[in-house]
């Protein structure tokens, strides 16, 4: 132990004058208190060191500073007392100060050595904090030591506090925690004391101004101040360091890497206390799973100097950066030229460069590595193993901050694809990351943006269509019903207010309504005349029938009544429609809702790419091939796979619509065809329509085909190909269907498909001529009972 008085302040406090003195008494009532609730063997500590007390009968007396060393067996006593029993002086920093003075007269070498060289080597540090500060500090303490003892008025007060400095020969921050324990300081006032109003002190506290204007309700020099301070000193700079980590990863902002790594590196050097030491962080981002280069360099960028594209090509990197996160080792060499340089054959970049010691630490988030992290120094520095235990405290912050950058990079990703296509399926979706990969790149690297087109070679198209049979003439049907109530309605109200209120405005419009009304019984609408008569109900005569209810006040219930009836959206006038688009919308969501299930399970046998269209009806579009899916072998076997579930897929879709007929309220049916093309096309992605679409002459004819055979006849004859109940598969060749006919048969033997099989011959259309189809029923389940 030592015994030095040393002032801490450094000269850098304002003067506050405060009447305070040592003294034991408050110790020695602590210890009488502790004998007598002691039950264990410290109580014998305790009552020695109270014996110890009573021989110098200290306990009413003031020491002054000066004479405090004549006591040293006293202090000793406090030491035993107040620390561990096996904490060794020269780990622990404690000691004893002057009562609210920054003044220390005893403690371990430790303390001193901490305080000393602060002390010592003021102009060594720049600090943060000025005498005003200081000022301000002690000030708390005090005032919310006075209001603690004497007011019974609790303040939240720090009576521990971190202190930095920041080396001038290193350039890096030294933290110290120090903790000042009152417990044994006694205050007194010399006189009456004042009051206080504490609704107003505790609005003053929350303001920041409230000790400054205590000093003129409470001097100090009302209060006298007995006992010893006890003072802990720990050095925490690795602690504060890593929660440095931990605040610029919190407190980063978005796309400023640069800084956010700066900041990372200068903690970490203050972790190992060595400015000589050099970091590096390397983030290990993907694309489809495969590791590509990121755009930041977090440190000396030692490593994006080794592994980056002036040394390695895009294919290099990513075999060596696979070859390393599926053994991710470990490397640490004080002197990397005393290296094997067969063994370790990549060392040489290094060399190159000017590393002397290298240490290479892959770096985990969740058990899968993020990155690595590189300790290095350059020649005539070096470092041991003792360094990377030091920074083992800093591997969890890093790997987290590691993990928000690859979330941000795939989040960069995603906004690349999003803003320069669309939503993108995942059979596609590493098609679209690899451009948007090129993309940023090219940007980042300040070189000419590629223009990429997003195609696929050699797919195999299957194309299915399920129509609304008879849409168009039953939509015309349900609006022509509803259009003539609607009028009907609109000349029985007009009647009727004719009788009260006669116009030549009124009888055009009588006029009008029952010549729209002899137009409806004659012949069907086309879209111009459906237009002008929604025209006349909505718009005119609604007017016409408003402005009168507003002329003739008696006349406005007879013209609300109507115009409640035919402004119901779900009411009469509306009720056909309404009926039809209920009909068709449980036709499309159960089918919408069936494709989607399907979608799902196709990708398990073998990715493709499947769209779907609405209609009146639900189309689809789904290609397949090796081009869709480069690392999984695509076969023939694929093919009849997703042509046996086309057919039973085409099934289910009549089964289901079929069930959902007593729940119409207008009886829909469907019509179901397949257009079966046994030959490979080309796709390309369209950013201006944000959808893919075939490529070529030859293939654009396999578009045409598709558009034009949704009504096509049957060659001789006025019927159409497709009907309801009936699956409808038109083709070229006899050969294009040999895959479907071994399906067909299954399907019939189980029940699925009618056992007679329609070959047909169709018309030509514009352009096309030869086409033959197949026309197989459905058997419906309860049919399939009766069997």
């Amino acid at each position: 132990m030592k015994k030095v008085i040393l002032d801490v302040s450094g000269n850098k406090a304002h003067s506050l004058e405060v009447d305070s003195a040592i003294s034991f008494g408050p110790f020695i009532k602590y210890l009488r208190g502790r004998i007598k609730g002691e039950k264990t063997v410290k109580g014998a500590l305790y009552k020695t060191a109270l014996k110890e007390f009573k021989k110098y009968n200290v306990e009413e007396e003031e020491i002054p500073l000066e004479s405090i060393h004549e006591y040293e067996s006293l202090l000793e006593n406090m030491y035993a007392c107040l620390t561990p029993a096996l904490a060794t002086e020269d780990k622990l920093a404690w000691g004893l100060c002057f009562p609210l003075q920054p003044i220390t007269f005893y403690g371990t070498e430790l303390m001193y050595e901490l305080l000393e060289n602060k002390k010592n080597d003021q102009d060594s540090y720049v600090v943060s904090k000025t005498p005003s500060d200081y000022h301000k500090e002690r000030l708390q303490l005090i005032y919310s030591f006075i209001l603690k003892e004497l007011y019974n008025f609790h303040v939240p007060v720090k009576t521990h506090q971190y202190h930095a400095g920041l080396k001038t020969d290193t350039g890096l921050l030294g933290y110290f925690h120090v903790n000042l324990n009152t417990d044994f300081i006694e205050v007194t006032p010399k006189g009456e004391l004042p009051p206080l109003n504490f609704r107003e002190l505790q609005q003053y506290i929350g303001e920041g101004s409230s000790y400054e204007i205590l000093e003129k309700i409470l001097p100090l020099d009302l209060f006298r101040f007995r006992g010893i301070s006890v003072i802990t000193v720990s050095d925490v700079t690795a602690i504060q360091a890593v929660e440095n980590i931990k605040n610029i990863r919190l407190n980063r902002t978005l796309g400023d890497q640069a800084a956010t790594y700066s900041g990372v590196i200068q903690s970490l050097k203050t972790i190992v206390q060595n400015n000589k030491i050099e970091f590096d962080l390397f983030p290990f981002v993907r694309v489809n799973n495969k590791p590509v280069y990121g755009n930041v360099k977090g440190g000396t960028g030692i490593l994006f100097s080794v592994w980056g594209e002036d040394n390695l090509d895009p294919e290099t990197f990513q075999q060596y950066a696979e070859g390393y996160t599926a053994n991710p080792n470990s490397f640490f060499s004080p002197d990397i030229l005393a290296e094997d340089p067969v063994v370790f054959h990549w060392l040489h970049h290094f060399v190159k460069l000017g590393v002397k010691s290298l240490a290479l630490t892959p770096v985990f988030y969740d058990h899968v590595i993020v990155g690595v992290l590189a300790v290095h120094t350059w020649e005539g520095e070096t470092f041991d193993e003792k360094i990377l235990a030091l920074l083992e405290p800093a591997i969890a912050p890093i790997s987290q901050l590691l993990q928000i950058y690859i979330d941000e990079f795939n989040l960069e990703l995603e906004n690349v694809i999003k803003e320069k296509f669309t939503s993108i399926q995942p059979s596609v979706q590493w098609k679209f990351n690899e451009v948007a990969w090129h993309h940023m790149h090219d940007k980042n690297k300040h070189l000419p943006i590629r223009n990429e087109d997003i195609s696929f070679k050699d797919v195999y198209p299957f194309y299915g269509a399920i129509d609304i049979r008879n849409s168009t003439i039953e939509r015309n049907t349900a609006s022509k019903a509803d259009l003539s109530h609607h009028l009907s309605l609109l000349s029985e109200a007009l009647d009727q207010l004719k009788d009260h209120h006669y116009s030549s405005l009124m009888e055009e419009m009588i006029f009008n309504s029952r010549k729209w009304q002899q137009l409806l019984l004659q012949e069907t609408l086309n879209t111009q005349d459906e237009n002008n008569l929604n025209s006349f109900l909505k718009e005119e005569s609604s007017d016409y029938l408003f402005h009168l209810s507003q002329q003739e006040p008696k006349l406005k219930k007879l013209i609300d009544d109507y115009l409640l009836v035919s402004g119901a959206a779900d009411g009469d006038v509306h009720k056909n429609r309404y009926a039809l688009e209920v009909s068709m919308q449980m036709i499309n969501t159960a089918i919408n809702n069936f494709f989607e299930a399907e979608k799902e399970k196709l990708q398990q046998s073998y990715p493709c790419y499947f769209e779907k269209f609405r209609t009146d009806g639900v189309e689809y579009d789904i290609y397949i091939g090796q081009s869709i899916s480069p690392d999984k072998i695509f076969n023939h076997f694929h093919l009849k796979n997703l042509r046996l579930w086309q057919l039973s897929s085409m099934a289910n879709v009549v089964r289901m619509t079929h069930a959902l007929l007593p729940a119409m309220p207008t009886k829909l049916y469907t019509t179901q065809l397949l257009f079966v093309h046994n030959h490979t096309i080309d796709i390309s992605f369209r950013a201006d329509e944000r959808k893919f679409d075939v490529e070529g002459a030859y293939n654009i004819r396999y578009q045409m085909i598709k558009k034009r055979i949704d009504k096509v006849h049957i060659r001789g004859t006025s019927e159409r190909l497709t009907q309801p109940d009936k699956i409808a598969l038109i083709y070229f060749n006899k050969r294009d269907i040999d895959d479907y006919l071994p399906f067909v048969t299954y399907l019939q033997e189980t029940g699925v498909l009618d056992q007679e099989m329609e070959e047909l011959d169709l018309e030509d259309l514009q352009g096309l001529s030869g086409l033959k189809a197949l026309r197989i029923g459905v058997i419906h389940p309860e049919r399939t009972n009766d069997i």
